[in-house]
């Protein structure tokens, strides 16, 4: 019998896969709506190229953090070539435990006066 995968035993993720998560943990969403809210959130400083785009998409499909989504918007508003993605229950978990480790990154490099306005490690006021 073997045991059920660990999120840990996927991070770390590409820069790339974390952002697309983290576009989708806001809701379903295309490709190119998925370029500018990076783009947006990024102030333009990194931009996710569209090939870049689709072959992370590519790879969180096939390792099941991501599918298609059966949801569209109202004809309307739509364009119908668009393929809309949907983080997966499991997607969320392995983005939870990226995060966490990446948080830790972070503490680390605040401790050791890295990050603006951090005091050095044993530093007084």
């Amino acid at each position: 019998m073997s045991q059920a995968p660990n999120p840990t035993d996927f991070i770390p993720l590409r820069p790339v896969e974390f952002e697309i998560l983290l576009v989708l943990t806001g809701g379903e969403s295309h490709g190119y709506a998925i370029i500018k809210e990076s783009e947006n959130r990024w102030a333009g400083a990194t931009r996710i190229g569209t090939g870049t785009l689709y072959r992370a998409l590519r790879r969180l499909l096939s390792a099941g953090l991501v599918r298609p989504s059966d949801r569209r918007p109202a004809p309307e508003s739509d364009d119908q070539r668009r393929r809309y993605y949907t983080i997966t229950p499991w997607g969320r978990e392995v983005a939870v435990a990226e995060a966490n480790r990446l948080a830790a990154q972070v503490e680390t490099a605040r401790t050791r006066a890295l990050l603006s306005g951090a005091n050095p490690a044993g530093g007084g006021s």
